[in-house]
């Protein structure tokens, strides 16, 4: 592993972060690399352009804090705009867009099993998911889904304008031309296990951590009730839904198509089949 490198997973709130970031703290002792928190003031989501500035040459020139990976509640923030030679490898997992939102707003009202006795903002708000929605409540509302694609999509104001056509096509450009590797929630474990393949001095161990350990699952909403289909059918209805259902399928789709290498490839019986370069100083026919 080079000493100098640097992992950013800029993680997007509800999408198994805590339980995949619990891995990452288990193993880095073993694996001889720092773990640090990017903690933004007021949970912003957004760097200011000093604050940009500062996280880059933070990241960039900080060698006593090397090989490192950081993680935080943070857009996507590309490191060319800012002059330095290198980049850190970005990535992240993405889950079903209602599954998120749903999720999130019982962990509002309910918490978790992560910090059961912390108090969240909306205790006592007994209403169902069903009930806003047949409300028509703020709460609930599709643009709240407004979140994966400004993730990926970054810090230009577009990006954080719900329904706004060209954050999509960016968020899925940076998906692909500038992260390693991105997962679904949904196939954590697959996730972890490709990690542990192509970095394995980062992720060495993490597989059969994540598969053992009792703190590799943590932060389960401790109440949560499923959507009906009539719930469902009215939100997929939106423009928001749709488009961050299609960042989903998009990341899905390029998620099966490396799962289906990596995978295949490592626990494949027969070393012949596991793919292999070597570097030759014959001219080719």
């Amino acid at each position: 592993m080079p000493a100098d490198m640097v992992i950013i997973y800029n993680r997007v709130p509800k999408t198994a972060s805590t339980s995949f970031v619990g891995v990452a703290y288990e193993l880095c002792k073993q694996n001889g690399f720092h773990v640090l928190h990017i903690n933004i003031t007021g949970n912003m989501h957004v760097l200011t352009l000093p604050n940009q500035l500062q996280f880059v040459q933070n990241i960039s020139y900080w060698n006593s804090i090397k090989p490192a990976f950081y993680h935080g509640h943070m857009a996507f923030l590309d490191f060319g705009r800012f002059g330095v030679s290198q980049r850190p490898l970005y990535i992240n997992l993405i889950r079903k867009p209602l599954d998120r939102l749903v999720s999130y707003y019982y962990f509002l009202r309910y918490g978790d099993d992560f910090r059961p006795h912390l108090v969240r903002r909306k205790h006592g708000d007994k209403k169902t998911f069903d009930e806003c929605v047949q409300l028509n409540q703020p709460d609930c509302d599709p643009d709240n889904m407004w979140l994966q694609i400004p993730f990926f999509c970054g810090h230009a104001a577009q990006c954080w304008i719900p329904g706004n056509d060209w954050a999509l096509e960016e968020a899925k450009r940076n998906l692909i031309n500038h992260y390693f590797l991105v997962g679904v929630t949904e196939e954590l474990a697959d996730f972890v296990k490709i990690l542990e393949a192509a970095l394995p001095n980062f992720f060495r161990g993490a597989a059969a951590h994540f598969e053992t350990s009792k703190k590799s699952h943590l932060r389960k909403t401790a109440q949560k009730i499923e959507p009906s289909e009539e719930t469902v059918s009215i939100i997929k209805q939106s423009k928001v839904w749709k488009m961050e259902n299609e960042l989903y399928e998009f990341a899905l789709e390029q998620f099966h198509y490396i799962k289906k290498k990596i995978l295949a490839m490592k626990d494949s019986p027969n070393s012949e089949k596991v793919q292999q370069f070597t570097y030759e100083k014959i001219r080719p026919k």
